[in-house]
């Protein structure tokens, strides 16, 4: 037992001085971590379209889901095939492809607004979300392998940390120039209905999205630039590592720890995603706020979650990456259910609050699935990307339990996730080897 224990603790002192970008790396890192913060912003821009086109288009909470099922099929089936392209291409070919099918999708607003239908939309959210898929799938993947296994939960953590910005950039473009403020009483909507001038209102409210997403698409496009000018190191291999010394293991797909964070991140992205679909919704019902006051709160909440990535990257410094996952998950079970039974402003500014403590929770689990994978590694990140479709799954279950049941009873849902990402830190996330495999 005395030995078991050395070791670990030896194995805690390696994890904690290995360093966090190899000599030599330090260029195709500022390349992709920006990428981080690019692919938030189509992410959290969801939310606003979500209650953009309950208004324009006017239909349900679970009707607006679709945009958030759209995005994240695309991340669903492209996962794999972003695996396998950057398995014999390389990452430059993957995160060109993501950005490319990304500033496609986001131009794709253009004509979507202009025939005013809203499938279009989910159509042009299915492409974005494509390209989220190869650039989550490369980027996770690059940067965990840019240095020593030891120091890559830090390593993806301090990437991970601009994705937040991206987020309050969402929440801020999203509050400021999507939401126009206008909210009619039944009354005045009646009237302008006899007057025949509402569909012009409603599709007005429609081409507020485009300007957005013009500017986004563009961006993704000239990035794409920057990435195919950038010398990447050797991807010919699975590991591009030069720490960790020999070649890459031979190792089965079936590991314990592997399978448990897929499972992990299903879960947890479909608490990340239900939570700031509906918070617009929720501080709305709750407070009874308008449109802007609750877009700068889910604003708010992104910057806790900026917060929280930034401080984790010296949190782990001093604690091991595990721990602080299952405290924070059971944190948040707590702070969802204060919510779920106290709606209102202390409702309200518990959900606000879970965003702090669900920082780590995306990167940790990542870089934690990914130990020991050897030769498996492209292909197991984008399995672990595959698990972002809890992000659709979940929030339709909670839309059809909001429209069913109520808005709070539906947030039960997250509180079962973050519960079952606690069970996954304290007892599947260590990767324990087990000798190679065919």
């Amino acid at each position: 037992m005395g030995s078991i224990g050395n070791d670990r603790n030896q194995h805690h002192d390696i994890e904690l001085e290995a360093p966090i970008i190899p000599h030599g790396r330090l260029v195709p890192f500022l390349v992709v971590t920006p990428l981080f913060f690019l692919w938030a912003i189509p992410n959290n821009l969801t939310d606003f379209l979500i209650r953009q086109f309950m208004k324009s288009f006017e239909i349900n909470r679970s009707g607006a889901a679709e945009l958030q099922i759209g995005i994240f099929i695309g991340y669903f089936l492209m996962a794999v095939p972003a695996g396998q392209i950057m398995r014999i291409f390389g990452y430059k070919a993957g995160l060109l492809t993501g950005l490319i099918l990304l500033g496609t999708g986001c131009w794709l607003f253009l004509p979507a607004a202009r025939a005013d239908l809203y499938p279009f939309f989910v159509a042009a959210q299915f492409v974005i979300g494509c390209g989220l898929s190869f650039l989550e799938t490369g980027a996770n993947s690059f940067i965990a392998q840019l240095g020593p296994t030891a120091s890559s939960e830090r390593r993806l953590n301090l990437s991970q940390a601009f994705n937040p910005l991206g987020s309050i950039t969402a929440g801020l473009v999203g509050t400021v120039f999507i939401f126009s403020g206008v909210e009619f009483t039944s009354a005045e909507t009646a009237a302008r209905r006899a007057a025949g001038t509402m569909q012009a209102y409603l599709h007005s409210e429609t081409m507020r999205v485009v300007p957005t997403y013009l500017i986004l698409g563009t961006v993704a496009l000239l990035w794409a630039l920057m990435v195919l000018v950038t010398k990447f190191p050797d991807a010919a291999r699975e590991d591009v590592s030069r720490e960790d010394a020999g070649p890459a293991q031979h190792v089965s797909l079936l590991q314990r720890h592997f399978l448990l964070a897929i499972v992990a991140q299903f879960l947890y992205v479909g608490a990340q995603v239900g939570t700031w679909s509906y918070f617009i919704l929720y501080v709305r019902s709750a407070t009874g706020v308008g449109d802007k006051t609750a877009g700068y709160m889910l604003t708010g909440t992104l910057a806790a979650f900026a917060v929280g990535r930034f401080s984790s990257a010296w949190l782990m410094k001093h604690f091991h990456a595990r721990s602080l996952l299952g405290v924070y998950a059971v944190i948040n079970v707590v702070l969802g259910l204060v919510a779920v039974i106290h709606p209102g402003w202390v409702g309200a500014m518990c959900l606000l609050t879970t965003s702090l403590f669900m920082s780590i929770m995306f990167p940790t689990i990542f870089a934690l699935g990914l130990k020991g994978m050897g030769d498996k590694t492209k292909t197991a990140g984008s399995l672990l990307v595959m698990a972002i479709l809890g992000g659709a799954a979940l929030t339709k279950v909670m839309g059809m339990l909001a429209d069913s049941s109520s808005l709070q009873t539906a947030y039960l849902v997250p509180v079962v996730c973050f519960a079952a990402v606690a069970l996954y830190a304290w007892f599947g996330g260590e990767h324990t080897p087990t000798g190679a495999s065919a």
